[in-house]
């Protein structure tokens, strides 16, 4: 299972890049974290073949709260379970509250019991890594960090956050999209549907009545935007000196080529995003009723993994008339939604999806030559490997091409210049260039370990 988080790596990496050397240094951690943990794969549940009817009676969640207190293991130490009195402390209290009202909607909507459909428990970290400026599914639990208290607040002060992260876990047990192109955009889409309509249930909020922002309490007063997404607005959500300017197309003429965030996962889920906006409105009334039940349905159908943007459309359609009717006002909706963002359903002879268009960015450049070192200690020993991400897993030349592109280690190498005896792990690549010395103490944990079990394994 790929780790899906809420920040894209596109806003860290233009904040690792800004001029407010805190916020940019926290930004250049987590984009460490992220890309060290990213592709480091769990075992997954297996998918059911049969989804459970609606409104079954199922039990109630189980939900455990723990405390990384600042660090990188995980779990980290209980504070509060199933049952327990509240803690006193916001992060621990919000995420027990936010994995509830999910279960609740899960269960109580559409009649399914947690994530895997046969009571999964619920687990959640809480105060991970320092100022960590993101939230993320793993595969077996939820990970919070506290942001940099500049730009990014508590990650646990989002509903819709918790909600969505979590509906990664349900795609996880069911469809598993694939975490790349259209498919993985599709995987952020759903995650987004389902994060907004926990907050609208809990707030009993109909369609109209919502401002479908993903991430609103997330943004302090400093950042000129109002969330991370819009679903109803794709591309408006936030236009920051620091962030950048929200990138999500709401049309598939604007669609994104790209191979940064795995084709562009984050960003071109803004044109499903809008169709379920679209959907939603035109229905009217409470969006996780006729809507959300007709996506349900798809994502616990039968989906593949590499289900494309006009396939999905092909999906919702069927699933409206087979819930609704052919002559229903829900599939007249979805199809005329689908219709304004530009998708055309596949058995309408849609066009191929052209994120496949794009090479793999690690495939491309298996032949890129590093050269990872430690140095430093009073003995002054020096281990070397020299390698391509050729030689490397999948994952690990994945991480290794993310942090060679990307802004992260450049900004910690310049916040924590090297001390004397101490251990330093350098890096250098020619395409593209790069050559950092950064103090061992100034790298997160996970990129440690990436780094220790590169130089240990043979080549």
């Amino acid at each position: 299972m790929t780790r899906c988080s809420i920040v894209p790596p596109h806003v860290l990496a233009a904040l690792a890049r800004s001029d407010r050397p805190g916020p940019a240094l926290v930004a250049a951690r987590t984009l460490a974290i992220d890309a060290s943990l990213r592709h480091e794969r769990l075992p997954a549940g297996p998918r059911p073949t049969i989804a459970p009817p609606v409104r079954q009676e199922v039990a109630g969640p189980q939900r455990t709260i723990h405390d990384a207190r600042g660090g990188e293991e995980l779990p980290g130490e209980v504070v509060r379970v199933e049952g327990g009195p509240a803690t006193g402390d916001p992060a621990a209290d919000e995420a027990h509250d936010g994995l509830g009202l999910t279960w609740q909607l899960w269960a109580q909507e559409y009649g399914r019991d947690s994530l895997d459909g046969a009571g999964m428990p619920l687990v959640a970290t809480v105060h991970y890594a320092e100022q960590y400026d993101n939230a993320f599914w793993n595969g077996e639990q939820m990970v919070f960090g506290d942001g940099d208290g500049e730009t990014f607040g508590r990650f646990t002060a989002s509903l819709d956050v918790i909600g969505h992260e979590l509906a990664h876990g349900v795609t996880e047990h069911t469809a598993g999209l694939v975490y790349r192109g259209q498919p993985g955009a599709l995987n952020e889409h759903v995650s987004d549907v389902f994060g907004v309509l926990v907050k609208q249930r809990h707030l009993d909020q109909s369609a109209d009545e919502a401002d479908w922002l993903i991430g609103a309490e997330l943004l302090l007063p400093a950042v000129q935007g109002s969330a991370l997404r819009s679903m109803a607005a794709p591309g408006t959500a936030y236009d920051d000196p620091r962030l950048g300017r929200d990138p999500q197309p709401a049309h598939m003429d604007d669609f994104v080529r790209t191979s940064d965030d795995n084709g562009g996962v984050h960003i071109n889920s803004g044109i499903p995003n809008k169709a379920f906006h679209l959907v939603a409105t035109t229905i009217g009334g409470p969006a996780w009723q006729a809507p959300g039940l007709i996506w349900r349905d798809v994502l616990l159908g039968e989906i593949s993994a590499d289900c494309d943007f006009a396939t999905f459309a092909d999906l919702t359609l069927a699933a409206a008339t087979d819930r609704y009717g052919r002559d229903s006002a829900e599939a007249a909706a979805v199809a005329d939604a689908w219709r304004q963002v530009g998708v055309t359903p596949a058995g309408e002879g849609g066009a191929p999806d052209p994120a496949r268009e794009q090479p793999e960015p690690v495939d491309g450049a298996a032949d890129a030559a590093l050269r990872l070192t430690r140095t430093g200690g009073v003995a002054g020993l020096t281990r070397t490997r020299e390698l391509t991400l050729g030689e490397l897993p999948e994952p690990d030349a994945r991480a290794f091409r993310s942090l060679i592109e990307g802004p992260q280690l450049p900004r910690l190498a310049d916040e924590a210049p090297p001390r004397p005896d101490a251990f330093c792990y350098g890096l250098s690549c020619e395409r593209p260039e790069l050559d950092v010395q950064v103090p061992e103490a100034a790298l997160p944990q996970a990129t440690r370990r990436l780094f220790e079990r590169t130089l240990r394994r043979e080549g």
